[in-house]
Protein backbone atom coordinates (compact mmCIF):
# COMPACT_ATOMS: atom_id res chain seq x y z
CA UNK A 1 0.00 0.00 0.00
CA UNK A 2 1.40 3.66 -0.94
CA UNK A 3 1.20 6.22 1.55
CA UNK A 4 1.26 9.80 0.63
CA UNK A 5 3.35 12.92 2.81
CA UNK A 6 2.17 16.52 2.85
CA UNK A 7 3.80 16.94 -0.56
CA UNK A 8 2.30 14.62 -2.37
CA UNK A 9 4.89 11.95 -3.38
CA UNK A 10 4.63 8.48 -2.27
CA UNK A 11 6.51 7.04 0.69
CA UNK A 12 6.28 3.28 -0.56
CA UNK A 13 8.30 4.62 -3.64
CA UNK A 14 11.41 5.90 -1.26
CA UNK A 15 11.45 2.66 0.84
CA UNK A 16 11.85 0.73 -2.17
CA UNK A 17 14.85 2.72 -3.43
CA UNK A 18 16.21 2.53 0.27
CA UNK A 19 16.20 -1.13 0.65
CA UNK A 20 17.40 -1.53 -2.67
CA UNK A 21 20.46 0.46 -1.72
CA UNK A 22 20.44 -1.00 1.49
CA UNK A 23 20.92 -4.53 -0.57
CA UNK A 24 23.34 -3.37 -3.02
CA UNK A 25 25.73 -1.73 -0.10
CA UNK A 26 25.37 -5.70 1.43
CA UNK A 27 25.86 -7.69 -1.10
CA UNK A 28 29.18 -4.85 -1.82
CA UNK A 29 30.48 -6.09 1.73
CA UNK A 30 29.70 -9.51 1.47
CA UNK A 31 31.89 -9.63 -2.28
CA UNK A 32 34.24 -7.28 -0.34
CA UNK A 33 35.18 -9.89 2.63
CA UNK A 34 34.84 -13.04 0.04
CA UNK A 35 37.51 -11.36 -2.10
CA UNK A 36 39.76 -9.66 0.50
CA UNK A 37 42.43 -12.01 -0.10
CA UNK A 38 42.63 -11.60 -3.61
CA UNK A 39 46.09 -12.96 -5.18
CA UNK A 40 47.82 -15.30 -2.72
CA UNK A 41 50.67 -17.19 -2.85
CA UNK A 42 51.98 -19.81 -0.64
CA UNK A 43 55.24 -22.53 0.00
CA UNK A 44 53.15 -24.99 1.83
CA UNK A 45 51.68 -25.71 5.65
CA UNK A 46 55.51 -26.26 6.97
CA UNK A 47 57.56 -24.20 3.84
CA UNK A 48 60.56 -25.71 5.74
CA UNK A 49 62.53 -28.70 4.01
CA UNK A 50 65.68 -30.19 5.69
CA UNK A 51 67.48 -32.62 2.71
CA UNK A 52 70.68 -33.97 2.00
CA UNK A 53 73.18 -33.08 0.43
CA UNK A 54 73.43 -33.91 -3.40
CA UNK A 55 69.44 -34.76 -3.54
CA UNK A 56 67.18 -32.88 -5.93
CA UNK A 57 64.83 -31.51 -3.88
CA UNK A 58 60.99 -29.58 -4.89
CA UNK A 59 60.41 -26.09 -3.64
CA UNK A 60 57.12 -25.65 -3.83
CA UNK A 61 54.80 -22.71 -4.77
CA UNK A 62 50.93 -22.15 -5.72
CA UNK A 63 48.99 -19.46 -6.52
CA UNK A 64 45.13 -18.37 -5.70
CA UNK A 65 42.61 -15.31 -6.65
CA UNK A 66 39.19 -15.29 -6.10
CA UNK A 67 38.20 -13.59 -9.15
CA UNK A 68 40.98 -14.99 -11.58
CA UNK A 69 44.34 -14.63 -12.86
CA UNK A 70 45.30 -12.31 -16.64
CA UNK A 71 48.88 -12.09 -17.29
CA UNK A 72 49.99 -13.50 -14.41
CA UNK A 73 53.83 -12.89 -13.74
CA UNK A 74 56.06 -14.45 -11.62
CA UNK A 75 59.49 -15.44 -10.46
CA UNK A 76 61.61 -17.14 -8.19
CA UNK A 77 64.78 -15.66 -6.38
CA UNK A 78 67.43 -16.70 -3.89
CA UNK A 79 68.24 -14.83 -0.69
CA UNK A 80 72.09 -14.81 -1.27
CA UNK A 81 72.48 -13.25 2.30
CA UNK A 82 70.65 -10.25 1.31
CA UNK A 83 71.31 -10.24 -2.99
CA UNK A 84 68.61 -11.75 -4.49
CA UNK A 85 69.29 -13.78 -7.19
CA UNK A 86 66.81 -14.83 -9.89
CA UNK A 87 66.29 -18.21 -10.68
CA UNK A 88 63.07 -18.02 -12.93
CA UNK A 89 60.78 -16.06 -14.18
CA UNK A 90 57.47 -16.44 -16.27
CA UNK A 91 53.89 -15.56 -17.08
CA UNK A 92 50.34 -17.10 -17.77
CA UNK A 93 48.03 -15.24 -19.64
CA UNK A 94 44.83 -16.81 -18.29
CA UNK A 95 43.19 -19.49 -16.39
CA UNK A 96 44.58 -23.01 -17.92
CA UNK A 97 47.13 -21.34 -20.30
CA UNK A 98 50.58 -22.84 -21.08
CA UNK A 99 53.27 -20.85 -18.85
CA UNK A 100 55.97 -19.04 -21.04
CA UNK A 101 58.99 -18.99 -18.37
CA UNK A 102 62.72 -18.32 -18.79
CA UNK A 103 65.32 -20.37 -16.23
CA UNK A 104 68.38 -18.21 -15.04
CA UNK A 105 70.28 -21.55 -13.26
CA UNK A 106 71.79 -24.45 -14.04
CA UNK A 107 70.38 -27.11 -11.69
CA UNK A 108 66.80 -25.35 -11.49
CA UNK A 109 63.65 -26.71 -13.55
CA UNK A 110 60.16 -25.22 -13.86
CA UNK A 111 57.75 -27.86 -13.12
CA UNK A 112 54.88 -25.46 -12.73
CA UNK A 113 51.13 -26.19 -14.42
CA UNK A 114 48.42 -23.64 -14.78
CA UNK A 115 45.62 -26.28 -14.52
CA UNK A 116 46.63 -26.65 -11.07
CA UNK A 117 47.60 -23.00 -9.88
CA UNK A 118 51.29 -24.17 -9.35
CA UNK A 119 54.42 -22.51 -10.09
CA UNK A 120 57.02 -24.78 -8.61
CA UNK A 121 60.97 -25.33 -9.18
CA UNK A 122 63.04 -28.34 -8.97
CA UNK A 123 66.35 -27.88 -7.64
CA UNK A 124 69.15 -30.42 -8.58
CA UNK A 125 72.05 -32.02 -6.78
CA UNK A 126 71.89 -29.37 -3.77
CA UNK A 127 75.03 -28.86 -2.13
CA UNK A 128 75.84 -26.68 1.32
CA UNK A 129 75.68 -23.84 -0.86
CA UNK A 130 72.05 -23.65 -1.96
CA UNK A 131 71.11 -23.66 1.85
CA UNK A 132 68.90 -20.35 2.71
CA UNK A 133 65.70 -19.00 1.75
CA UNK A 134 63.99 -19.27 -1.94
CA UNK A 135 61.07 -16.49 -2.78
CA UNK A 136 58.10 -16.70 -5.12
CA UNK A 137 56.53 -13.88 -6.04
CA UNK A 138 53.80 -13.16 -8.21
CA UNK A 139 52.00 -10.23 -9.77
CA UNK A 140 48.32 -10.74 -10.79
CA UNK A 141 47.53 -7.85 -13.85
CA UNK A 142 43.37 -8.81 -13.61
CA UNK A 143 43.59 -7.62 -9.81
CA UNK A 144 45.19 -4.20 -10.46
CA UNK A 145 48.97 -5.60 -10.35
CA UNK A 146 48.30 -6.91 -7.08
CA UNK A 147 50.92 -9.10 -6.00
CA UNK A 148 52.00 -11.23 -3.45
CA UNK A 149 55.46 -13.10 -2.45
CA UNK A 150 56.09 -16.02 0.06
CA UNK A 151 59.54 -17.92 1.17
CA UNK A 152 60.64 -21.27 1.50
CA UNK A 153 63.62 -22.12 3.52
CA UNK A 154 65.68 -25.01 2.69
CA UNK A 155 68.08 -26.33 5.05
CA UNK A 156 70.93 -28.86 3.15
CA UNK A 157 72.70 -31.51 5.95
CA UNK A 158 75.20 -34.57 5.36
CA UNK A 159 72.51 -36.72 6.44
CA UNK A 160 68.80 -36.44 7.97
CA UNK A 161 68.41 -37.41 11.36
CA UNK A 162 65.33 -39.85 12.30
CA UNK A 163 63.69 -38.54 15.60
CA UNK A 164 63.75 -41.32 18.33
CA UNK A 165 60.01 -42.08 18.60
CA UNK A 166 60.09 -45.08 21.37
CA UNK A 167 59.49 -42.86 24.09
CA UNK A 168 56.20 -41.73 21.91
CA UNK A 169 55.63 -45.45 21.71
CA UNK A 170 55.61 -46.36 24.84
CA UNK A 171 53.23 -43.14 26.22
CA UNK A 172 50.98 -44.31 24.00
CA UNK A 173 51.10 -48.14 24.61
CA UNK A 174 50.58 -47.21 28.22
CA UNK A 175 47.84 -44.80 27.51
CA UNK A 176 45.70 -47.50 25.41
CA UNK A 177 46.87 -50.39 28.28
CA UNK A 178 45.16 -48.11 30.52
CA UNK A 179 42.17 -47.33 28.72
CA UNK A 180 41.41 -50.79 27.66
CA UNK A 181 42.13 -52.30 31.17
CA UNK A 182 39.70 -49.61 32.47
CA UNK A 183 36.59 -51.04 30.12
CA UNK A 184 37.50 -54.05 30.61
CA UNK A 185 37.06 -53.49 33.88
CA UNK A 186 33.39 -51.83 33.50
CA UNK A 187 32.04 -54.36 31.12
CA UNK A 188 32.85 -57.25 33.95
CA UNK A 189 31.40 -54.88 36.75
CA UNK A 190 28.31 -53.99 34.70
CA UNK A 191 28.20 -58.42 34.13
CA UNK A 192 28.94 -59.06 37.77
CA UNK A 193 26.04 -56.90 39.10
CA UNK A 194 23.02 -57.89 36.16
CA UNK A 195 23.84 -61.54 37.15
CA UNK A 196 23.88 -60.32 41.25
CA UNK A 197 20.75 -58.47 40.30
CA UNK A 198 19.09 -61.86 38.42
CA UNK A 199 20.13 -63.73 41.31
CA UNK A 200 18.34 -61.67 43.72
CA UNK A 201 15.22 -61.44 41.77
CA UNK A 202 14.85 -65.16 41.77
CA UNK A 203 15.44 -65.78 45.49
CA UNK A 204 12.47 -62.78 46.15
CA UNK A 205 10.46 -65.09 43.56
CA UNK A 206 11.04 -68.28 45.63
CA UNK A 207 10.54 -66.62 49.02
CA UNK A 208 6.91 -65.28 47.85
CA UNK A 209 6.57 -68.94 46.67
CA UNK A 210 7.34 -70.25 49.54
CA UNK A 211 5.27 -68.08 51.93
CA UNK A 212 1.62 -68.77 49.54
CA UNK A 213 2.58 -72.49 49.74
CA UNK A 214 2.49 -71.79 54.01
CA UNK A 215 -0.27 -69.79 53.97
CA UNK A 216 -2.03 -72.42 52.11
CA UNK A 217 -1.13 -75.52 54.12
CA UNK A 218 -2.22 -73.57 57.06
CA UNK A 219 -5.77 -72.50 55.97
CA UNK A 220 -5.97 -76.39 54.94
CA UNK A 221 -5.53 -77.68 58.46
CA UNK A 222 -7.79 -74.92 59.89
CA UNK A 223 -10.12 -76.06 57.57
CA UNK A 224 -9.87 -79.86 58.57
CA UNK A 225 -10.46 -79.09 62.06
CA UNK A 226 -13.62 -76.71 61.93
CA UNK A 227 -15.35 -79.86 59.77
CA UNK A 228 -14.57 -82.31 62.40
CA UNK A 229 -15.64 -79.92 64.93
CA UNK A 230 -18.82 -80.08 63.08
CA UNK A 231 -19.26 -83.76 61.52
CA UNK A 232 -19.17 -84.63 65.71
CA UNK A 233 -22.66 -84.77 66.90
CA UNK A 234 -22.97 -83.83 70.75
CA UNK A 235 -23.97 -86.66 73.60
Amino acid sequence: MAYKDGSGSRISGRLRSGDLLHAGLALSVLLGFWCVSGLEISTGKIPVLEAMNGSTVLIPCTYSSCIGIQRLYFNWHYDDNGTMLKLCEGSIATEGADPRFSVYHERVEFVGNSKKSNISILLYNITFADDGDYVCFARNFKEKNRNHSATFTLRVVDQVVEIDTTLTTIIVSVVGGVIGFLIFFMVVKALVVHFILKKDDKNKECLVGSSAGVDNTENGHTTAKGTEAKGTPKA
